[in-house]
Formats: structure tokens, C-alpha cells, sequence
């Protein structure tokens, strides 16, 4: 994909590239993805985690599935399903906020993690337990931990009605209610 988009991007400016070589380059956690495959079993173990656990956080990080186990290794308590969305762990909404930079609930609840289409009410439940982890790490106040659930809770709203607009112009309109986390203009 990467190769491609590299070629339409150059094609008629007159120029040539050289060959893409992204089809070896390892994604970040690729690399040695097979041996900590491999090793699951005594990763559980040592985890205290279920293997199905630990098969799902490699299939999400990779090999970088060691760090989120550092941060339950440093705090069990973040080995916990999280509230409202049992298929993740506590530990995956830390990671999201402090690896990857995650600093809005809707950044994690619906990129960082797949909870928001993961979910049947869409992490609506999940939101205050989330955004309390999250705040734990960006050290949100009280008062920014609950404006986070507020506007993760109106994009749900806002979503939830734009599918039962009749068209396309009407539901974006009704999308577009919810207000933007990180106002895009200055106004």
C-alpha cells in the first residue's frame, strides 16, 4: 500500500524513484513477532494472564505486548477486564495514554482501541472507567476526567442519530453536532 501510494504520488511529475522497500520493513512489534508468539504459553504464566489474554494483546502490540505486561507486572490491578468492555484490560487504556499517546477518551475508545465498535452501546459504559485510568496517567483534573465522558457520550448521541437520518447530507449534519474534542479552527 505504502508502495503505491509512493507511485501515484510521483507519477506525472516528470521523475523517477527509487523501488520502495516497505514490503521489509518490519511494523512496530513485528519484529520477533514469531519467537514471543511461540513463548504465549509461559508469557501467561508469568503474567498471571489466560493465554487466550495474551494471544489477543500480541495480536494488538506486537512485541511490544512486553511493555503492557511491565505495566501490569508494576500494578496488577491493571490486569483487570475494564469495566463496560471486558474484552480489553485496564492495562490497554494506560498504554494507550502513556506509549501512544492518547490524550483524549474518544482518541482511545474509538482509535487506540476498537471498543467503540467493539461494544454494543459503544463504550458508552466503559467511558468513565476509561477516563478515569487515562487521568490517572495525564494527571486530568476531576472536573477535565468528566468533560472527557460528557463529550465521548454526545459523539455516541450524535452517532446514534445520524444513522437514522434518511441521507447521507442529514446524518453528516447530525454527526457533525457532536463537538470536535480539538476545536479545529480558532473560533
Amino acid at each position: 500500500m505504502a508502495r503505491d501510494a509512493v507511485d501515484a504520488c510521483v507519477h506525472g511529475l516528470g521523475r523517477s524513484v527509487p523501488p520502495s522497500c516497505t514490503h521489509d520493513v518490519p511494523l512496530l512489534g513485528a519484529d520477533g513477532f514469531a519467537a514471543l508468539w511461540n513463548r504465549r504459553r509461559v508469557l501467561a504464566t508469568e503474567s498471571g494472564l489466560h493465554v487466550a489474554r495474551v494471544e489477543h494483546l500480541l495480536g494488538r502490540y506486537g512485541t511490544l505486548v512486553t511493555e503492557v505486561l511491565d505495566l501490569i507486572r508494576a500494578d496488577p490491578s491493571l490486569a483487570g477486564p475494564l469495566d463496560g468492555a471486558e474484552d480489553y484490560l485496564r492495562a490497554e487504556i494506560v498504554y494507550g495514554a502513556d506509549h501512544e499517546g492518547a490524550r483524549h477518551l474518544e482518541d482511545m475508545l474509538t482509535r487506540r482501541t476498537r471498543i467503540s465498535i467493539e461494544t454494543f452501546d459503544r463504550g458508552v459504559a466503559a467511558a468513565p472507567v476509561a477516563a478515569s485510568l487515562m487521568a490517572g496517567v495525564l494527571g486530568w483534573t476531576s472536573e477535565q476526567t468528566a468533560r472527557e465522558v460528557e463529550r465521548y457520550h454526545l459523539r455516541v448521541k450524535a452517532e446514534r442519530s445520524s444513522q437514522e437520518q434518511p441521507d447521507d447530507e442529514t446524518a453528516d449534519a447530525a454527526r457533525l453536532g457532536a463537538p470536535d474534542v480539538v476545536p479545529l479552527s480558532g473560533s
